[in-house]
């Protein structure tokens, strides 16, 4: 996807707390605080794989390989196809070893 698309792409995924009202008047963080929150915490979960992920312009994340291979994702929900080709096998959350270096960190 070129970045264009990744400005115009859709706004407003169920993962985007801050993007229901009634959501984002529970919580304090803004709406770009919780998109970099949320891409940290991705990011911390994808480095077991030799990933990385950022937000991008608010509106879509960056998944990078350690090759300097770079997908644009526009939601939390199409990262971890794009995930597991980059990183050509499964990125499984409840990996043992996945959750020793969390909790070791």
């Amino acid at each position: 996807m070129c970045g264009l698309c990744g400005i115009l792409g859709s706004d407003g995924h169920w993962s985007d707390s801050a993007s229901n009202p009634a959501l984002a008047a529970a919580g304090s963080m803004t709406r770009r605080q919780e998109r970099l929150r949320r891409a940290a915490l991705a990011s911390r979960v994808l480095n077991h794989y030799g990933l990385s992920l950022q937000d991008w312009q608010g509106s879509s994340y960056v998944l990078r390989g350690r090759t300097g291979r770079a997908e644009v994702v526009d939601h939390l929900g199409s990262l971890w196809p794009l995930a597991e080709a980059m990183a050509k096998r499964p990125c499984d959350p409840l990996d043992p070893a996945l959750l020793e270096k969390l909790e070791g960190s």
